[in-house]
C-alpha cells in the first residue's frame, strides 16, 4: 500500500514506535543502578514520598488506579474522528476509520454463502413465523426467527431485529418473539424492558419481514458444560424461575472466563457479534420476499451496540434505531465500567482512535435515531449528552443534520411503548 495512504494514527501514551524505545531506554540508562551515591539517594528518596504518600479519592471503582488509567486514555481530539479538520468529506474518512474497527475486532470470516435451511413453518395468522439456520462463517450455522407478513406487497422492507444482554442467556430470539406456550418468565422481562411488547411480532404488524438471531452465547447459542442437567439442556417450559435464574447466574458468572479465552485466542467477542449480524443481512438478500434497498435495524442495550455498529459496517443498512446505548467511553472509565462494558463490548486499542459516537458516525449517511433513558443508571448521563453532541455535530459537518435523531426519555434502561412509537415512525419513515 502506498505510504500516503496509510492512516495516521495517534502517538498516544502508551503507544511505542522504535524512536520512542530508543529514547526511553536512554533516558533510563542515564540513571545510574549503582552510581553517583547522591542522586540514587535523592531518586530513592522520591520513590519513598511517593510510595508513602496518602492515596487521592479518586470516587473510582478502580479506586488509586485510576489517575493512571485515565492518564492512558485519548479524552478529546481523537485522530480518527471524523470531527478532525483533516477530514473534509464522508468518503475520504469512511475507508480509514471503517478499516481500523474493522482490524481492531480481530475477526474476519472469509465470505460463504448462507445455504439456509428453512426446518419449520408456523401460521401466525396475519403473518407466519418461520425457524431457519444460516451459515455465518464456513462452519458457524446461526439460528433465527424470520417474520414474514401476509398481506402487503412483496418484496417488503426488512428489519434485522437484535436482542440485549440482560444478564438473561437461557433464550435469546425469544426476548423479541413471543411464543405460544413460552415460558412466564418472558412476560416479566418484557414488562421490564419493552413495554410489555413483543417487538418483532409489532414489525411483522407493520409490514416488515423481520429476521432475529440468537447472539453468539445466548440461546441456541449458550455455553453447555459436559456436565449440564437435562432441563438446561432441554429448556422445557415447564423450568422453574430458579432454574432458569440458577443458568443465567452461572452464565453471567463465566461470561468474563470466555471473553478471555476468546481474546486469548487471538480474536474479539464483539467481532463475531458483528460479523454475524453483518451476515444476516447477506442472508436477508437472498430472500426473495426482501426488497434489498430497504433494510433497517432495530436493538436495545447489547442490541442497540449492534444495530449502532451494523449501521457503521454495513452500507446496506437504509436506517437504525440505537436504544440505551450510546455514551462518550473515556467518561465511562471512572465508576461506569463495572456494570456496563463486558467482555462482549471490548474492542482493544478504539480509543486511541475515536470515541463510541464517531465508530457510529461511519454510518452517515445512513439515518440514525439514537434514544436514551436520563435514570439509566448504566451511564454516566454527562457522558450520553456528550456522545449525543458530538454525533449530531458528525452529521452535521457531512451536511445531513436531519438524519440523525437525539431523544432524552426520562426513562430507566428500557424501550417503552413511548420510545418505540418514536422508532416504528423513523423507520417507516426511511425503509
Amino acid at each position: 500500500m502506498d505510504r500516503m495512504s496509510e492512516p495516521v494514527l495517534p502517538s498516544a501514551p502508551g503507544r511505542l514506535n522504535r524512536r520512542r524505545f530508543l529514547q526511553a531506554t536512554a533516558v533510563a540508562g542515564a540513571v545510574p543502578m549503582f552510581g553517583d551515591e547522591g542522586t540514587a539517594r535523592s531518586g530513592l528518596a522520591a520513590v519513598t514520598r511517593q510510595a508513602g504518600a496518602a492515596p487521592a479519592t479518586t470516587g473510582s471503582d478502580v479506586g488509586s488506579l485510576f489517575p493512571f488509567i485515565q492518564k492512558q486514555a485519548v479524552s478529546k481530539d481523537f485522530p480518527l474522528s471524523f470531527l478532525n479538520p483533516r477530514f473534509r468529506t464522508v468518503a475520504e474518512w469512511k475507508p480509514t476509520a471503517r478499516g481500523t474497527v474493522l482490524d481492531l475486532l480481530h475477526y474476519a470470516p472469509p465470505p460463504v454463502g448462507p445455504a439456509a435451511e428453512t426446518v419449520e413453518r408456523v401460521d401466525c395468522g396475519d403473518y407466519v413465523r418461520e425457524k431457519v439456520w444460516f451459515n455465518t462463517t464456513p462452519d458457524v450455522r446461526v439460528p433465527a426467527y424470520v417474520l414474514v407478513p401476509k398481506q402487503g406487497p412483496k418484496p417488503a422492507p426488512a428489519i434485522v431485529a437484535l436482542h440485549d444482554h440482560g444478564g438473561f442467556y437461557l433464550w435469546g430470539k425469544e426476548k423479541l418473539v413471543a411464543l405460544d406456550g413460552e415460558h412466564s418468565v418472558f412476560t416479566e422481562f418484557r414488562e421490564r424492558y419493552y413495554g410489555g411488547r413483543s417487538i418483532a411480532i409489532d414489525m411483522v404488524r407493520r409490514g416488515y419481514v423481520v429476521v432475529v438471531t440468537d447472539m453468539f452465547y445466548w440461546g441456541e447459542r449458550r455455553m453447555l458444560l459436559d456436565d449440564d442437567p437435562t432441563d438446561w439442556r432441554e429448556r422445557p417450559a415447564t423450568m422453574s424461575p430458579e432454574r432458569i435464574q440458577a443458568f443465567n447466574t452461572r452464565a453471567s458468572q463465566n461470561e468474563q472466563l470466555v471473553g478471555r479465552t476468546i481474546y486469548t485466542a487471538g480474536f474479539t467477542w464483539p467481532g463475531v457479534m458483528f460479523w454475524d449480524d453483518v451476515r444476516t443481512v447477506d442472508y436477508l438478500l437472498t430472500r426473495p420476499d426482501v426488497d434489498p434497498t430497504r433494510i433497517g435495524c432495530v436493538g436495545l442495550s447489547v442490541g442497540a451496540v449492534r444495530s449502532a455498529h451494523l449501521a457503521a459496517l454495513d452500507d446496506r443498512i437504509k436506517a437504525g434505531v440505537i436504544v440505551c446505548w450510546m455514551t462518550s467511553l473515556p467518561m465511562q472509565l471512572q465508576k461506569h465500567v463495572r456494570n456496563t462494558i463486558g467482555h462482549t463490548k471490548v474492542v482493544p486499542g478504539l480509543l486511541r482512535h475515536m470515541d463510541y459516537p464517531d465508530v457510529a458516525a461511519l454510518a452517515m449517511p445512513t439515518p440514525l435515531l439514537l434514544m436514551s433513558g436520563t435514570k439509566d443508571g448504566l451511564f454516566d448521563l454527562d457522558a450520553v449528552k456528550a456522545s449525543f453532541a458530538t454525533l449530531n455535530a458528525c452529521y452535521a459537518k457531512a451536511g445531513i443534520p436531519d438524519r440523525c435523531r437525539t431523544q432524552l426519555y426520562e426513562s430507566p434502561h428500557q424501550f417503552n411503548a413511548e420510545m418505540q412509537a418514536e422508532a416504528w415512525a423513523w423507520l417507516r419513515r426511511f425503509v
